[in-house]
């Protein structure tokens, strides 16, 4: 058995706000937030169910798919589509719900996932950057306690 070694999540996430990420901006995709326009690329797997094309057609409107195009990851969405399908059952197994999760992180549907692969959608609430010269510190613990005690006696 391995132990060790790099994983794809390992270490934390990338942040487009972190201090020192102005050297990597350019690594970002700015995806906008209208999503893709135009019908969906043709089904490239066996006969869609009728759900199955409700969700493909919804799935290529998003601004992720606008990557997934460029990146010719018609099969990979196709995949997910046909795994969601599955795991939207009521009596659905626990793999197919991890299953579906892994596939929304690997094609950016997840906040995780946008991160890892460095996409931004325009329009997002982003976190603002902060500086930390004009933060004034926190309190510390002891004194927070102090003032829920005072709070408890006073009441």
């Amino acid at each position: 058995m391995t132990s060790g070694g790099a994983r794809i999540r390992s270490g934390p996430a990338p942040d487009p706000n972190a201090l020192r990420r102005d050297r990597d901006k350019a690594e970002w995709n700015h995806l906008p937030s209208i999503g893709r326009q135009g019908p969906p690329p043709a089904w490239p797997l066996t006969r869609p169910t009728r759900r199955e094309v409700a969700l493909w057609e919804r799935e290529w409107s998003r601004p992720q798919a606008l990557m997934w195009e460029s990146n010719g990851q018609m099969v990979e969405v196709a995949l997910y589509v046909r795994s969601l399908k599955d795991a939207e059952k009521p009596k659905a197994t626990v793999a197919a719900r991890t299953l579906v999760r892994q596939q929304q992180d690997a094609l950016g549907l997840t906040i995780p996932g946008l991160r890892a692969n460095r996409w931004i959608i325009a329009g997002e609430a982003v976190a603002q950057h902060v500086d930390r010269s004009t933060t004034p510190p926190a309190s510390s613990a002891k004194a927070r306690l102090k003032l829920v005690a005072e709070d408890e006696a006073a009441g």
